[in-house]
């Protein structure tokens, strides 16, 4: 991948995220162009991560093997048309990162022939801790399949799903997953505070237990309900915040908002034009 000349329209900071996850994962930093409509963010990303830069959308283009689609949802369809043309021209590979845009609206765009990854990363990627879903047509090929794969991978763990339509579905999880745990999180400082700890040891005490326990469960084997249950003892305080959690119907909560987050992908993706 070190060869390949990578291009992002957008330089907004899921694709700052990448351009860093890129240099520290070893791909050359000339290697990398970046485009945006603000000069100061290009001047930014110049000076820290020595990358190149541009105004113009069609410069990155003529100048990369691979496109990153980093622009806001809204004003992808206007991006893309300008640069179809370009872009069938030099057969490019186009990524797309833009939340709810569908491959047939990109299609539409850029053309039928365009190879075309969607790619639905979330927040954590600022971090390089992300998780995305990727999905490709028809028209891209092994090799661009692990180049875009390779990209993604860059900030986190990248992987493939077989519809499109499991895009949503990735969305309710990891894309809008986050969100969920900060909900938890803060929460639990609350009844913290209540309980009488400090803010500061209140917050730090749930951030590192949350760390912690995705630690564990990433390094380990066994499922979620194996570990809830090694660390819950019989009778024992956490027994006891467990079963008020099940009583409280958290579990159908939970698949209740997740459901509510998949529909809602939908309805967005169907409102894109």
């Amino acid at each position: 991948m070190n060869t390949q000349k990578i291009g992002f329209i957008g330089g907004g900071n899921m694709a700052a995220s990448l351009l860093n996850g890129l240099i520290a994962s070893g791909h050359p930093a000339q290697q990398l162009w970046v485009s945006d409509t603000n000069a100061d963010t290009l001047s930014q990303l110049a000076a820290q991560l020595n990358v190149n830069t541009s105004l113009d959308n069609l410069a990155i283009v003529d100048a990369v093997d691979v496109i990153v689609l980093a622009v806001k949802p809204q004003m992808l369809k206007t991006v893309a048309q300008a640069l179809a043309v370009s872009i069938a021209a030099k057969k490019s590979l186009v990524v797309s990162i833009a939340a709810g845009i569908s491959q047939a609206s990109l299609s539409t765009w850029l053309g039928d022939e365009t190879a075309i990854v969607r790619c639905m990363p979330n927040t954590p990627a600022l971090v390089l801790s992300g998780a995305t879903g990727l999905h490709a047509n028809q028209n891209v090929t092994d090799e661009q399949s692990d180049l875009a794969e390779n990209i993604l991978r860059s900030v986190g763990i990248a992987l493939w799903v077989e519809t499109e339509s499991e895009l949503d579905a990735v969305t309710a999880v990891s894309g809008s997953g986050p969100a969920y745990y900060f909900l938890l999180m803060e929460a639990m400082e609350k009844a913290a505070l209540e309980m009488g700890l400090s803010a500061n040891v209140a917050q730090l005490l749930v951030q590192q237990t949350a760390l912690g326990a995705a630690k564990i469960a990433l390094e380990s084997s066994e499922s979620p309900e194996n570990l809830r249950q090694r660390v819950t003892s019989p009778n024992g305080t956490t027994q006891k915040a467990i079963e008020t959690f099940q009583a409280g119907g958290f579990v159908e909560l939970v698949a209740k908002a997740l459901h509510a987050a998949h529909d809602r992908s939908i309805e967005l993706s169907k409102q894109e034009n």
